[in-house]
């Protein structure tokens, strides 16, 4: 097999500017700074305001939720992608959807009785 001088120099010369390594895009790095307090509102369905307090580790999100209407705490969890957001409240029946983009996140909600939308900022 007759081997191309030329083709070995680029593949050497890939190698070499690339450290042999693939060349990828990473993904997104996920948003560390959503552990703490933030507080929102939500319309639709329902109305009213809302604080989360959440924990993080890596992209899960854990905690609770306190809503106005239907008054409640609820336990939560979640996960965060990049920008996008989803978490559910146990007990409370919903589900969020959205997108954070440093100290706010919005989004829509979705319920049995139907749906709308939420928006949040960190507090602390």
């Amino acid at each position: 097999m007759k081997r191309n001088p030329w083709l070995l120099a680029a593949v050497l010369a890939a190698v070499a500017v690339f450290g042999g390594t693939s060349v990828a895009k990473a993904a997104p790095a996920a948003n560390s700074t959503l552990a703490g307090t933030w507080s929102g509102r939500y319309s639709g369905a329902f109305s009213g305001t809302f604080t989360l307090q959440w924990t993080q580790s890596g992209s899960s999100l854990r905690g609770s939720i306190a809503l106005s209407k239907p008054r409640g705490k609820y336990p939560i969890s979640g996960s965060v992608q990049g920008r996008a957001i989803k978490f559910g409240a146990v007990g409370a029946g919903a589900t969020y959807t959205g997108s954070v983009s440093g100290k706010s996140m919005s989004g829509s909600y979705k319920t049995a009785q139907g749906g709308g939308t939420w928006s949040a900022h960190k507090t602390s």
